[in-house]
């Protein structure tokens, strides 16, 4: 699936691991992944680097 993932946008990353589904606001996209960090859920403040395959959907705003 094409993403149009933007700087800031806010994405729904899927369940993984031990961790729930929770939202992700995205600070930089590149080729094969985002940057940025978790804002909900366990990983809240957190800095990840999901590939596309983590990433649900663009959550609306």
């Amino acid at each position: 699936m094409e993403w149009n993932i933007k700087e800031d946008d806010i994405v729904v990353i899927r369940e993984f691991e031990e961790y729930p589904e929770h939202l992700f606001r995205a600070s930089e996209v590149f080729d094969d992944c985002v940057t940025g960090y978790s804002i909900t859920g366990p990983l809240n403040g957190v800095y990840g680097e999901p590939a596309y395959e983590l990433i649900l959907k663009v959550y609306p705003v």
